[in-house]
Parts: C-alpha cells; sequence; structure tokens
C-alpha cells in the first residue's frame, strides 16, 4: 500500500509539473463562460453529455499523454525492473485522473447547475465514466509509440466510444445501445441531474462494473504485450 500511495503522489506531481491540471483548469473556464451565455438552457439535460466529453478528454486522452511521455523518457520501460505492479501503475493512474475529473467536473456542475444533484448517481457516473475511459485509453495507446501513429485511430476509436450521446439525444434509439459500453456510465451521469428508473440505477452500476473489471484485465495484459514483450508496437 506504501508503494502504491507514492505512485499515486508521484503521478499527481507528474500530471501537474507537465500542465494536466492547468489545462484541465482552462477547459473548465472556457466552459463555464460559453454556457454563461445560455442562462435559460436546460443544463440538467444538456450537462451531462458535455461532461461526458470532458471526461473522455480528462481521462482518454490525458492517459494517453502520460503514457506517450512515459515511453519517449524511457519511464515506462523502467518500470518492468522495478518492484511496482502492473495492477499499481494501472490503479495509480485512474485514481489520479479521476481526482482531477471530479475537481473540474464539480467546478462547472456546481456553478453552472448549482448542488441540487442527485449526488449518489453523479458521482457513480462520474467515477465509472474516468475509470473505463482512462482503461480504455491505456489499452488503446500502448501499442504506439507517437503521437502521429496515435492521434487519428484514437479519434476514430473515441467517436465509437461517445455513441451513447446518439441516445441520449434520440437521435437513434435501439436496445442494440445498451450493450454498449459507455451506455450504463452515461445513465448513471444522466441520473445526476435528472429522475431514472430503479432498472436503469441497478444497471448502470452493475453493467459499469462488469465493464471496468473487464477493462482492467484487458489493459494489465495490453501492458505485458505492447510494454514488456513489445509485441506489435506501432
Amino acid at each position: 500500500m506504501t508503494r502504491l500511495t507514492s505512485t499515486i503522489r508521484w503521478d499527481i506531481q507528474l500530471q501537474f509539473r507537465n500542465g494536466f491540471y492547468y489545462a484541465s483548469a482552462f477547459v473548465a473556464i472556457i466552459s463555464v463562460l460559453i454556457m454563461g451565455q445560455f442562462p435559460n438552457a436546460d443544463w440538467g439535460y444538456i450537462l451531462p453529455v458535455i461532461l461526458f466529453e470532458n471526461l473522455l478528454i480528462n481521462t482518454f486522452f490525458f492517459i494517453s499523454g502520460l503514457v506517450l511521455l512515459e515511453k519517449g523518457e524511457g519511464t515506462l520501460e523502467g518500470l518492468i525492473v522495478t518492484p511496482l505492479r502492473k495492477w499499481e501503475y494501472l490503479v495509480s493512474k485512474i485514481v489520479t485522473l479521476t481526482l482531477l475529473s471530479i475537481l473540474e467536473s464539480l467546478a462547472v456542475t456546481l456553478i453552472i447547475f448549482g448542488f441540487g444533484l442527485n449526488w449518489l448517481t453523479y458521482l457513480l457516473g462520474v467515477v465509472i465514466l474516468c475509470a473505463m475511459f482512462a482503461l480504455f485509453g491505456f489499452g488503446f495507446v500502448a501499442r504506439y509509440d507517437s503521437i502521429n501513429t496515435f492521434l487519428f485511430p484514437a479519434i476514430v476509436f473515441t467517436t465509437l466510444l461517445s455513441l451513447p450521446i446518439i441516445d441520449y439525444f434520440a437521435l437513434w434509439e435501439s436496445p442494440i445501445m445498451m450493450a454498449h459500453p459507455f451506455q450504463a456510465p452515461m445513465l448513471l451521469l444522466k441520473g445526476g441531474f435528472q429522475p431514472i428508473q430503479a432498472w436503469e440505477l441497478v444497471y448502470g452500476i452493475l453493467y459499469g462494473v462488469v465493464w471496468t473489471a473487464v477493462l482492467f484485465i484487458y489493459s494489465r495484459r495490453a501492458f505485458h504485450r505492447f510494454v514488456v514483450l513489445k509485441q506489435g508496437v506501432r
């Protein structure tokens, strides 16, 4: 536990030193300034989608940036010969990026919407979304060594991850969307602002937790294949 705590502390310092907290604060300020121009908007309906996309940036792309940075500096490969376990590395990244994302999300939400949230579903949605985005991000970026080869595939991939937004706005409704990994945490995030049914809450929690566990296993295997063995690295 001491090793994990030290890793979390180091990751926070690394993220702060590389401007992640400044970038997050900038995004929050710009978001608030833009949304403040529309005081009559139904933010209880719109905010879940804005937060969804902000969390995507704060976790998927931030962890991708960290991994590419650590690869470039040789830090990630150096971890192989240290006592730090793969699961500790991943947990540290999830915890620190989730903390950063919660701070940004709360700042935007409280300024624009206020305190009238369903806090349980709101926080569950944010935490599960962050964990899943971060794990998807690591599993995806692990096979790349440069931003040039990573960026375009990442844009295509994250567009697919954002498909629940289409269902949320009722642009295309289908039971098939219930199988999408991010439909569950999207429902939880929605439940922070709007009433949702009991089955939606149960589905959101259980399906989200199952996917988080699956992605954690996937990310550990990606670490072993692409970082340790260097198979198929691009």
